[in-house]
């Protein structure tokens, strides 16, 4: 486990247990301090008012002061007995200070232990999940039943401590309350309790889209034969269906998938185009033959089950990380998918293996490793070349010719050392959908290639290949690769708006397509207007330069926002200087002008950063950043 790894644990281990433990806590001991000090108080008033009102020397006064002493007043708060009557009543009433107290610290105490309870549930549902993959799937979806149950009613609880806290301790310290803190409190627990109650029956979009083509078996009749053929040496049935794309990739999946605008269901597998004319048939074979053990195994059986749970939990987490007071059960989520997700990774290399192995059983131990190596090698040229076009400061007008780029530079790279390094470093996304490094995949099988040999494999060109045997591939590839270069240019020009400074008439265009000047009115037919050089004041019409901007801040003293407030990086007598801009805005419109003020603030400070990199010769944007 590396070492950052180990760190982000840490730290999602650390935020759980303070989400679930700080607030409990803090309501216990404050509770047991108020309860403590109450009955320090009644009991010396008590027995003050008993030695006030008693004869000297009264042995029922003295008896009746030493019983007051041996019983403090919270001890019989729910004592029914007649005996305690007239003391329950005249110092724990329901609902009184006392009882509240009482009541508060008997909560948080069972709040803790629960907590506890439910943290090493997890832990058993983590090692239950560790301990067989055939039981990850009913594992996760008791661990998530019980966590939606349990994220609701800590929310609860622990809203309920808030607003009880944010009354009693100034009201216990300062012998005072604030009315509007207490409400704030107590709406904020409110809209926390409804974005739970929402959140668990908000269901993810469950459409799994692929960017290929269905392959029917009359446009590839030999490769459906010998996919048959694997699948039966495997003793597994065949897929449903075959979608051709380009993605450096190979996959199955039981999923519901929507292909070209169609939906498909049932066994898919995924074959790239441009991987199968990279690989000879043998070694195509064992890819093959390691995807269709994966049906054979069971695998997509279960992430075809597991994976809708996990979509919906991932939603469920992203709701509760929408506000502080659900954060209290979005860490302790988060801690439960990291432990699952250990699990997964752990279960999915030993899979990996097998699959390997299963491969060269079918094929042999050379075509599964000489595969490995050349789809590693095209996988880490294709980020690379990506990259490269991607961190371009320039549009790219016309096609960008990325197959063509790969064909002709593949070779070339395979016999670098910037390839064989990276294949040591494990950066390369593995080919089988696997997470071990290559290293550890060739030693699994028995058939470990030294890497001087990796650019003679790489640069090997086939005499045949299943690509041959698809009908109409190289059409298929062609109106492919067109719809990602079309997406990719597209989304390199909206990175290129987020990156210019603009100096020509081109850059400014383009700035301005994607972020035109928007006005938002005020009263008295005033309007301010943010673009993206600043912010233009609605009064003096001067504008405020986004280098000129260290904050931005809505006062709202009320409902409604009155005035921005604009802090600057100049400095004048009595701290940072800022600009408090008179606005008066309904709220919705205010969080629209919100949105638009943090975007395009937001945009001049990556041109800014952007420009300063440029000037030191460092790249805006990592190799795989298009990836």
């Amino acid at each position: 486990m590396h070492a950052d790894f180990r760190r982000q644990l840490a730290t999602i281990t650390l935020k759980a247990v303070l989400a679930l433990f700080l607030i409990p806590t803090i309501t216990f001991f404050l509770a047991h301090h108020f309860k403590q000090s109450t009955d320090a108080r009644y009991q010396q008033d008590i027995v003050a008012g008993i030695a006030a009102s008693a004869p000297p020397d009264s042995a029922e006064a003295t008896a009746l002061q030493a019983r007051i002493r041996a019983t403090p007043p919270s001890a019989v708060c729910f004592d029914d007995t007649t005996e305690n009557a007239t003391y329950r009543e005249a110092t724990c009433t329901r609902y009184s200070a006392l009882w509240q107290f009482l009541v508060a610290e008997t909560v948080a105490l069972w709040t803790l232990v629960a907590s506890a309870l439910l943290v090493l549930i997890v832990l058993g549902l983590g090692a239950l999940a560790f301990a067989r993959r055939e039981v990850q799937s009913l594992s996760f979806a008791l661990g998530w039943r019980l966590l939606s149950v349990f994220a609701a009613a800590e929310v609860v609880v622990q809203g309920a401590f808030v607003v009880w806290l944010s009354f009693w301790i100034t009201a216990f310290f300062l012998e005072m309350y604030a009315v509007k803190l207490i409400a704030i409190a107590g709406l904020f627990a409110l809209i926390a309790i409804a974005t739970v109650v929402v959140a668990i029956f908000r269901r993810p979009d469950e459409q799994n889209a692929v960017t290929g083509e269905l392959v029917p078996e009359d446009a590839a009749p030999a490769l459906w034969r010998r996919i048959r053929e694997l699948a039966q040496t495997r003793g597994t049935a065949p897929p449903r269906q075959i979608v051709a794309g380009i993605d450096a990739n190979f996959f199955v999946t039981e999923q519901p998938l929507m292909v070209s605008g169609h939906g498909v269901d049932g066994r898919t597998l995924y074959v790239s185009l441009p991987l199968l004319r990279l690989l000879d048939t043998q070694e195509a074979d064992a890819v093959l033959a390691h995807e269709l053990e994966h049906f054979a195994g069971g695998d997509t059986r279960n992430s075809a089950t597991l994976g809708p749970l996990l979509a919906h939990f991932d939603l469920y987490r992203m709701h509760m990380h929408g506000m502080a007071l659900t954060k209290v059960v979005a860490y302790l989520l988060d801690f439960y998918r990291v432990i699952f997700e250990i699990a997964m990774m752990r279960s999915s290399r030993e899979r990996e293996f097998a699959a390997d192995r299963a491969a060269a059983k079918a094929t042999s131990l050379q075509a599964v490793v000489h595969a490995l190596i050349k789809i590693s090698a095209y996988a880490a040229y294709q980020n690379k070349i990506q990259g490269t076009l991607f961190a371009e400061d320039r549009r790219h007008d016309g096609a960008l010719d990325i197959a063509r780029r790969i064909a002709t530079g593949l070779q070339e790279f395979g016999r670098s050392d910037e390839f064989a390094g990276v294949l040591r470093a494990g950066e390369v996304p593995h080919p089988f959908d696997s997470h071990p490094p290559l290293s550890e995949r060739m030693r699994s099988v028995g058939h470990v290639v030294d890497e001087t040999r990796f650019a003679d494999i790489v640069c090997h060109r086939p005499e045949a290949t299943w690509a041959d045997a698809v009908n109409d591939a190289v059409d298929i590839e062609t109106r492919l690769w067109r719809a990602y270069e079309s997406d990719f240019s597209q989304m390199h020009e909206e990175s290129l708006a987020y990156r210019y400074l603009p100096e020509t008439e081109e850059e400014t265009a383009l700035v301005l397509r994607y972020f035109p000047p928007m006005r938002f009115m005020l009263k008295q037919g005033r309007h301010i207007e943010v673009n993206h050089e600043g912010i233009v004041h609605p009064e003096t019409g001067a504008l405020i330069r986004w280098e000129h901007v260290a904050g931005l801040q809505f006062d709202e003293p009320s409902f409604r926002a009155n005035r921005l407030v604009v802090t600057h990086p100049e400095k004048g007598m009595l701290g940072a200087r800022s600009t408090r801009i008179p606005i008066a805005i309904a709220r919705e419109e205010r969080d629209r002008l919100g949105e638009a003020l943090g975007r395009y603030w937001t945009r001049h400070q990556a041109a800014h950063s952007h420009a300063v990199s440029s000037q030191f010769g460092a790249s805006p944007l990592p190799d795989d950043s298009a990836r």
